[in-house]
């Protein structure tokens, strides 16, 4: 017998078996990969969602809750302060969905600040998600095929498992979608394996008002002076919601102590705003920002005056009262038309601080713990979201601002920026070189809120991660979607996106994550998660760089842009 027989005989039954697991999942994903690419060729046409939602799916977004007036099971209900709520079970875990957290915005309300609930022990099913708010029909945006409507506050509960005496965690997930589209029935946000993924997490999704009816000032139209909180209503429902959540949560076993809100793009802008808001103050505890900044918080009332005028003529108001007696129809139609002239939140100096970065070195966010994400290849995941009609006119926008408050304050940058944007032109496109420069000054101002934060003296903990793995098609971009579907356990909705979850990655950030909401030490020793190496996770200002091909930790400010001359916005 020679050494090889002897191996085989005495060792095959070790080795086999974690060869053929390998040789399985290899052949799963590249089916999945095959699949994938033949839906979606080479990813031109953005995100498609045809046929990949089944008929029973749409038929459940169709549904409504309804009150209940008899017997129910009351196993699957959880009785809060606004009333008692029956889900359903569902793979071992309760889901409820469609929890009303505040009055609806709709007749007088509507343009109104979010009025909290009566108390109440009336019985309703949360069977099913409440509508989404209105907002943009992009082309690839799958909640054009969901129910919108202007009575949109709801939240979603998840509670894994069986309900216990033991309070949980609890993670809050803000939606993405530059405000104006986006909402909590997302796959990416919902999805099967959420469950799965934090066994021990009590989960929280919800909406918020967009668009035209989250963030306008009718400051100069006839009887607006009535309606003050136009501006930034979307906020306020933000900090509505996570007001409920903190006075019931405990009913659904979540500890209203050990809150962690996750946000991206507008969710992640969201969130760094509310950090600097006094209302918003003890609402959670821990933030996961990934891809937003204060910076990016850029209208000014002006804008959003504008938007209440262009509102005005699109629809032939002329007072307060004609605009309140708009249809929900009406305001889809001008929320269409008006796309590319929406508003987004306005450093207001009442809600949120005129200055968010000073408000930040004066440790405002010194109870709060970070972990600030930061893509290297995000622009081509808005080309997907936003159409290539609208993408031209939508990057022009941000390229736009960039300039302004570059001249601002920065007149050598600008003059850099400008010079880049003229040469990356020639090569490619007037278009590509927008969309280049406004991803690179969205990562550098990400960067520069984590900087700001760390630096602020006031003992917070930041932890800053890059993620720099490759897209599966590059025109679909890799960032936000492979990230919230990667952290999230979310296998299906990444492959409706166009890409195949690397298990190695999502088990790693999703143990880490674990450990940055249970306030254990980021770290992992060598083969904690098998075949993965020791990881010790830094505060800033080193970064966990993630890649297809490895984990590893160090600085990356000099990666984050081609215009050097930008890196001057770090250097306050």
């Amino acid at each position: 017998m020679n050494v090889l027989e002897y191996v085989a005989e005495q060792y095959g039954y070790v080795l086999i078996p974690p060869l053929l697991v390998f040789a399985y999942s290899m052949a799963l994903r590249y089916y999945r990969v095959r699949k994938i690419r033949e839906r979606y060729g080479d990813g031109a046409d953005g995100f498609v969602f045809d046929g990949q939602v089944t008929e029973s799916e749409f038929e459940r977004a169709e549904q409504r809750n309804q009150q209940i007036f008899g017997a129910f099971d009351a196993d699957c209900a959880v009785k809060t302060g606004t009333g008692v709520f029956v889900g359903r079970k569902e793979d071992g875990a309760l889901w409820f969905s469609g929890i009303p957290y505040a009055k609806p915005p709709v007749g007088e309300r509507r343009w109104k600040a979010p009025e909290p609930l009566d108390e109440s022990e009336d019985v309703f099913e949360a069977k099913y998600f409440g509508a989404s708010a209105i907002q943009v029909d992009y082309e690839g945006s799958i909640l054009k095929e969901h129910r919108q409507s202007e009575d949109c506050l709801t939240l979603n509960v998840l509670v894994p498992g069986k309900k216990t005496e033991r309070k949980r965690p609890v993670l809050v997930v803000l939606h993405h979608g530059d405000f104006s589209y986006g909402g909590s029935a997302d796959p990416l946000l919902w999805g099967d394996d959420l469950a799965k993924t934090y066994p021990d997490t009590i989960c929280v999704t919800f909406n918020f008002r967009l668009g035209l009816l989250g963030f306008i000032d009718f400051s100069e139209i006839p009887g607006g002076e009535a309606y003050p909180d136009a501006l930034n209503l979307g906020l306020l429902d933000q900090i509505a919601a996570l007001r409920w959540i903190k006075e019931n949560i405990s009913a659904f076993g979540g500890d209203p102590e050990r809150i962690t809100v996750m946000g991206f793009e507008a969710g992640a802008l969201s969130i760094s705003l509310l950090v600097a808001s006094e209302q918003a103050k003890g609402l959670f505890q821990k933030a996961f920002i990934f891809n937003g900044s204060p910076l990016m918080a850029f209208e000014t009332p002006e804008t959003s005056r504008n938007l209440a005028k262009k509102l005005m003529e699109e629809t032939g108001a002329r007072t307060m009262e004609d605009l309140l007696r708009l249809s929900e129809e009406q305001l889809d139609k001008a929320t269409q038309k008006l796309a590319m002239d929406l508003s987004a939140p306005t450093l207001d100096g009442k809600l949120i601080p005129l200055d968010v970065y000073a408000a930040y070195r004066d440790g405002v966010a010194s109870d709060v713990e970070f972990i600030v994400g930061i893509p290297s290849n995000e622009r081509h995941s808005y080309k997907s979201y936003v159409g290539d009609q609208k993408y031209a006119d939508y990057v022009a926008k941000e390229a736009e601002f960039i300039l302004r408050y570059l001249e601002g304050g920065y007149p050598a940058a600008a003059k850099a920026v400008r010079d880049y944007i003229k040469e990356e032109t020639a090569k490619t496109s007037a278009v590509e070189a927008n969309a280049k420069i406004f991803e690179q000054v969205y990562a550098l101002t990400t960067y520069e809120s984590a900087q700001t934060v760390a630096a602020s003296g006031t003992g917070n903990k930041v932890h800053l991660f890059y993620w720099d793995a490759k897209p599966l098609l590059e025109n679909l971009g890799s960032g936000t979607v492979d990230v919230m579907a990667t952290i999230l356990g979310n296998r299906r909705a990444a492959q409706m996106y166009g890409n195949v979850l690397n298990p190695d990655i999502a088990e790693t950030l999703q143990a880490l994550f674990r450990k940055f909401e249970k306030g254990e030490a980021l770290a992992l020793h060598n083969n904690e998660i098998k075949g993965i190496g020791a990881i010790d996770w830094k505060a800033f200002p080193d970064a966990l760089v993630v890649s297809e091909k490895a984990f590893r930790c160090g600085p990356i400010a000099d990666s984050l842009t081609e215009v050097k001359e930008l890196l001057a916005l770090l250097e306050e």
